[in-house]
């Protein structure tokens, strides 16, 4: 709206309000975290037997490892041999605690870092990474404890699930012996923050770049194919990027391994992946990296189309 020269302050504002950006009502906030909590419960359901794997993998080498898998089908057949076939589900209630607020938070966070970053600016694809990187920091403070739990869980060899520690128990028993903090259940937060703030910063600002360079179409089926091929992509190169803090943490939070002098073996993020290079070799700190592939690069498109399908439901159901 165009603003008369001496016009009233009152007019002045008006003027501004009518070309800003429609603020996001607490009403929109609610259904983006519900459809992130959705989004993250069909995810966790379908892919968690290939997290169990990439985890088993990543603790190969460390001295706490007694059982050596040759490749995935190794891994999944040893598996099922030894500890039945609930034991591709080990540890899978602490991501379903943690799952939905974990997405539900992410995507919630990611809307909201985006429109305070851009305010009524267009947005960028910078604006978008550095909204990405937020929300993955914010995540890994919520699900951290949650992850602690489930590679304790996850990293237990030739015991079948009905034989297992609780997660409850096994919670219960890292608070007991070291607390709640930087030793105990939430050990290995260093490493935690470096994989989801890398995972999330490639994964939004990719996604939403290119999608803002696709041509708009009124067809269904090719905003599913769109979305979904965007997901599995930034995925995909998402988990490229960040695997070898997906490496450290898993050696940091598995099973104790410490030093002659007392010390914990793997302590922080970038000296457990320095420890990792010198001891195994570069190609170490991509362990796993197969089985997260098959995990996250499906999981970034079933993530998105769940949520923008949910989010825009919720939006016409509830206007």
């Amino acid at each position: 709206m165009p603003v008369r020269i001496g016009a009233p302050r009152d007019e002045i504002r008006a003027a501004c309000a009518s070309t800003s950006k429609p603020k996001t009502s607490y009403k929109r906030m609610g259904q983006q975290f519900i459809a992130g909590g959705s989004a993250g419960l069909v995810e966790i359901c379908l892919m968690h037997p290939l997290d169990v794997i990439k985890t088993r993998f990543q603790l190969q080498g460390s001295a706490a490892s007694t059982t050596q898998y040759r490749s995935i089908s190794h891994c999944f057949t040893t598996m099922y041999r030894t500890e039945g076939f609930m034991s591709f589900y080990k540890g899978i209630l602490p991501p379903i605690f943690a799952e939905m607020p974990k997405r539900a938070v992410k995507f919630f966070c990611f809307e909201r870092y985006q429109d305070m970053l851009a305010g009524d600016n267009p947005k960028t694809p910078l604006i978008y990474a550095i909204a990405g990187m937020g929300t993955g920091l914010t995540e890994a403070v919520v699900i951290n404890p949650f992850e602690r739990v489930k590679v304790q869980l996850q990293s237990e060899t030739n015991i079948r699930l009905k034989e297992q520690e609780s997660t409850f128990s096994k919670a219960r028993a890292i608070v007991k012996k070291d607390g709640f903090g930087s030793r105990g259940l939430n050990r290995g937060l260093t490493a935690t923050l470096g994989r989801h703030g890398v995972w999330n910063c490639v994964y939004f600002g990719l996604f939403h770049s290119a999608k803002a360079h696709l041509p708009k179409t009124e067809s269904k089926t090719q905003q599913t194919v769109q979305t979904l091929s965007l997901g599995l992509v930034s995925g995909t190169l998402a988990s490229i990027a960040n695997i070898p803090y997906d490496v450290a943490k898993s050696r940091i939070q598995g099973p104790e391994i410490k030093l002659a002098d007392g010390r914990f073996k793997y302590r922080g993020a970038h000296q457990a992946m320095l420890l990792v290079a010198r001891e195994e070799g570069v190609r170490a700190l991509y362990k796993g990296l197969l089985p997260k592939l098959m995990r996250l690069g499906p999981s970034g498109a079933i993530m998105m189309y769940v949520y923008q399908t949910f989010s825009d439901y919720l939006a016409r159901r509830f206007p």
